[in-house]
C-alpha cells in the first residue's frame, strides 16, 4: 500500500500539471489508468492556443498561461482567422461582443483582406475576424515537462492502475487500483471523461460532466496548405482547419457526438462532412485523406471547468470539466487549483482570477 498527502486520479495534462505544481510541498501519487499517461484526449489534441477558444468564462486561465507557456518554448506563432459567411455574421459578431473589454486582440477584416490571409477563399465567406496571438502550442512536450516536474520532485506515477473502488475512512481515502491500494489525505478528481464516474465511486455530489467525441482527418490538398496559413475556425462553429508539415491540412467538422468515457475512433460520417465543408470554403482539391483519429472532450453542465472540494465528500477534490482547452489553461489552472487543494495564496499568474466561477458548489449541491 503507497501512502500519499494527495493522490491525483488521472494522469493526463490536467493531472500532470497539478501534480509538477505541488511539487514537493505534498506526498503526491498520480494514478493513471492506461498504459501511458494522455492517451484519450491530451495525445489527440488539434494543438493549439488561442484566447477566445472556450468563451469568456475559460479566456481568463488562456490568457494568464499565454506568457509562462511562451517564456517556456511551447508556443509558436500562427495567427487565428474566424470567418463567416451570411449564415455566420450574427454568429462572429457575438463573438466581438464577448470580448470587448477582455483585452483580447480581434482585429475586424473584409473580404478583400481575407482573401489576401486565405488565398482560394469563397467570395461567400466575406467577414472575419483576425486574432493575432494566436499560436501553436507543443502538446506533447508541455505534458512530458510536467511528468518530468512531478517526478523530479517526488511525485509517484503509476500507470496500468485503472481506479475499482473509492472508500473514506478515519479522515482518510483509500483508492483501489489493479496496481495495488493507495491511501491519501485528499482525492484529485482528474479523470476527465471518466469524472462523473469517479465522483459518483467516492460518494461525492453529482455534476454531468459528460464526453464528445471530436474527430480531425489529415488531408494532402492542392496547392499544399502554406505554413505561414494562420489557424481558420468558422464563426458559426462548423469547422476549423490549420497547416500541418510538408503542406499537409489538419481539419475537424468541429463535431461534438456524446460518447461513452473509453477509446474512441473516427467515423466516416464525420470525415465526409469535414471534406464537404471544406470544400465549400475553399476551392483547393483534396488529393488525399491520409489518416485520421478521435478524442474525448469533456464538459460540465455549463461549459466552464470545476476545480475545487465537493460539497459532500470530504477531501474529495475536483479538477474536471476541461473540455478541449484544458492543454491551453494547464499553467493557470495548475496554479489556482494547488492554492485552492493546499488552501494557500495564490501565485502571482492568478492572483486576479476569481475562482468562484469555477467551484464545483456553483451546481447548487446542498453541504451535510
Amino acid at each position: 500500500m503507497i501512502q500519499a498527502d494527495v493522490a491525483i486520479i488521472g494522469a493526463g495534462m490536467a493531472g500532470a500539471s497539478l501534480a509538477a505544481a505541488i511539487g514537493d510541498a505534498a506526498r503526491v501519487v498520480l494514478i493513471e489508468g492506461e498504459a501511458q499517461p494522455g492517451y484519450h484526449a491530451t495525445g489527440r489534441s488539434a494543438a493549439f492556443w488561442t484566447e477566445t477558444y472556450g468563451g469568456p468564462a475559460v479566456q481568463p486561465l488562456t490568457s494568464a498561461s499565454g506568457p509562462w507557456l511562451m517564456e517556456h518554448g511551447f508556443l509558436r506563432a500562427r495567427r487565428a482567422l474566424h470567418i463567416a459567411d451570411a449564415g455566420g455574421a450574427a454568429a462572429l459578431d457575438r463573438l466581438a461582443a464577448d470580448f470587448a473589454g477582455s483585452g483580447v486582440r480581434l482585429e475586424r477584416l473584409d473580404g478583400a483582406a481575407l482573401t489576401k490571409i486565405l488565398p482560394g477563399l469563397r467570395p461567400e465567406w466575406g467577414a472575419g475576424l483576425l486574432e493575432p496571438t494566436t499560436c501553436d502550442i507543443d502538446v506533447a512536450g508541455l505534458h512530458a515537462y510536467y511528468l518530468t516536474a512531478a517526478r523530479k520532485a517526488g511525485v509517484r506515477v503509476l500507470c496500468d492502475a485503472a481506479v475499482t473502488a473509492l472508500a473514506r475512512s478515519s479522515g482518510q481515502w483509500w483508492v483501489e487500483t489493479r496496481a495495488g491500494a493507495v491511501l491519501a489525505d485528499r482525492i484529485v478528481n482528474a479523470g476527465g471523461a471518466w469524472a462523473s464516474s469517479l465522483a459518483m465511486m467516492a460518494g461525492a455530489a453529482p455534476i454531468a460532466i459528460r464526453a464528445y467525441r471530436r474527430t480531425i482527418v489529415q488531408l494532402a490538398i492542392d496547392p499544399p496548405a502554406a505554413a505561414g496559413m494562420p489557424l481558420i475556425l468558422d464563426a458559426a462553429g462548423r469547422f476549423y482547419f490549420k497547416p500541418e508539415a510538408g503542406g499537409r491540412l489538419w481539419l475537424s467538422p468541429h463535431d461534438e457526438t456524446l460518447a461513452a468515457a473509453g477509446d474512441v475512433a473516427p467515423e466516416e460520417l464525420d470525415i465526409a462532412l469535414a471534406i464537404d465543408r471544406l470544400q465549400h470554403v475553399v476551392d483547393w482539391r483534396v488529393l488525399a485523406k491520409e489518416r485520421a483519429w478521435a478524442g474525448l472532450r469533456s464538459f460540465a453542465p455549463d461549459r466552464a471547468p470545476v476545480y475545487g472540494f465537493d460539497a459532500v465528500a470530504p477531501g474529495f477534490f475536483w479538477f474536471a470539466g476541461q473540455g478541449g482547452f484544458g492543454i491551453q489553461t494547464a499553467p493557470a489552472a495548475a496554479e489556482l487549483a494547488v492554492a485552492m487543494l493546499l488552501e494557500r495564496p495564490p501565485s502571482a499568474m492568478v492572483a486576479t482570477i476569481d475562482p468562484a466561477p469555477y467551484r464545483p458548489t456553483r451546481f447548487g449541491q446542498a453541504t451535510t
